[in-house]
């Protein structure tokens, strides 16, 4: 099988083969190889869970009568779990997306540890509270980052704990900055949700869809996905007659936007040159755009010209923010990078039927900022989650280069 061999430095042996005797004549062979070929045998040892037992005896006083039991001492899990066990099971849960049942019977199967559903609920709990400092922090730094890309999904947020009693619609926000990106769930879809996510203030870029959430950003912070822009004219070019035509049109300009946007992207392009195309391109998308908006009088129509003229002009009222990224180099003209970050969600929405309560949105919420994250530093999921449960120090945020993060 072929794979990446791991430095001699991490082999616990070394064996070294040589021949004796040449395979064609049989003289006998002397000296030193300096580039052997290297064959790695990869194993796991069995796991000898580590248990210690405290006795906490009850002795009656000489002199009351009465009976006095020690106590366990400063620095004793008071759960009866230890912070690996408890990072393994946040980790299966929240980073791998397993159930309850599949969670307790993999810590069966591979360690032998007996736990109940109840009791991983409770150090799911735990581990969330653990994660709020640090979540809050990510998202501190996110409301002051220079751009954010941000979009959401629906979620399921069941009434198990009596916070959901309408049974409303939850949705998943996400987030993205650089290094860091921060989920959250709420039970609307408003405006509001969006600005408790970016801070109410937040005056920088921000990258996302059409939807009316994004509405309280002023226009020049604002920079529309093209990619949502080129779904809309996909389903405007399959229309018949001149909405049809319209949509292809629009299309057309779309596809150059970005087989230009690729070459600048790619250095194969420079950005003066990039911006003189784009200056063509922007007054083509503008005449088509308004043309179109221009061919449907009365609101009501359904026609496909009429939701193609609509669609259209609803787009012209943002115009402005189709082009941000020629005007902010820097900043990317799809969104992407929160459509990427909101897979996982949507994997665990599938697999999970969403979340039992508001506590179990959070602890979602907390993992997948997380997961998500450190998984974009390089960083250790496992031994970030030890040392919160530890309550050691730790911090989501992107470390200067130089300075690496410690191993739990």
């Amino acid at each position: 099988f072929g794979r990446d061999l791991y430095d001699p430095s991490e082999c616990s042996e070394v064996v070294e083969h040589k021949p004796e005797h040449c395979q064609y004549c049989q003289s006998p062979l002397k000296g030193v190889d300096p580039n052997p070929y290297r064959h790695q045998i990869v194993e796991i040892p069995p796991v000898q869970l580590e248990i210690v037992e405290h006795r906490l005896h009850a002795l009656d006083c000489p002199n009351c009568g009465r009976k006095t039991r020690g106590s366990l001492p400063e620095g004793v899990n008071p759960s009866g779990y230890g912070e690996r066990l408890q990072g393994i099971v946040a980790l299966l849960s929240g980073g791998y997306r397993l159930s309850h049942e599949q969670v307790k019977n993999l810590m069966r199967e591979l360690w032998g540890v007996r736990i109940s559903i109840g009791s991983l609920n409770r150090i799911r709990q735990k581990v969330s509270q653990q994660l709020a400092e640090s979540v809050t922090e990510a998202m501190t730094y996110l409301q002051q980052s220079a751009i954010a890309y941000v979009d959401e999904t629906s979620w399921k947020q069941h009434n198990g704990d009596g916070n959901n009693p309408e049974r409303k619609s939850s949705w998943l926000w996400v987030a993205a900055c650089g290094l860091v990106t921060v989920y959250r769930v709420t039970l609307n879809r408003a405006g509001g949700s969006a600005q408790e996510l970016l801070g109410p203030t937040y005056g920088d870029l921000v990258v996302s869809d059409r939807y009316s959430a994004y509405n309280w950003l002023n226009l020049n912070q604002r920079q529309l996905c093209w990619a949502h822009l080129k779904r809309d004219f996909t389903r405007m070019s399959e229309r018949s007659g001149v909405a049809g035509e319209i949509g292809q049109a629009l299309l057309r300009q779309t596809q150059r936007l970005f087989r230009w946007w690729h070459r600048v992207r790619d250095g194969t392009l420079s950005w003066e040159l990039f911006e003189i195309a784009m200056t063509r391109l922007r007054t083509s998308v503008h005449r088509l755009l308004s043309e179109a908006a221009d061919l449907c009088e009365h609101r009501q129509e359904k026609t496909p010209l009429a939701k193609t003229a609509r669609t259209c002009a609803m787009i012209l009222k943002l115009e402005s923010a189709l082009w941000t990224f020629v005007d902010c180099p820097g900043i990317e003209p799809t969104n992407n990078t929160a459509e990427r970050a909101l897979r996982t969600a949507v994997i665990w929405r599938r697999l999970s039927f969403g979340s039992q309560s508001a506590g179990g949105s959070e602890f979602v919420a907390r993992m997948l900022t997380v997961v998500t994250t450190l998984r974009t530093q390089g960083r250790s999921i496992l031994d970030f989650l030890i040392q919160v449960l530890r309550c050691e120090a730790t911090s989501l945020l992107p470390l200067p280069n130089g300075i690496e993060f410690e191993r739990g």
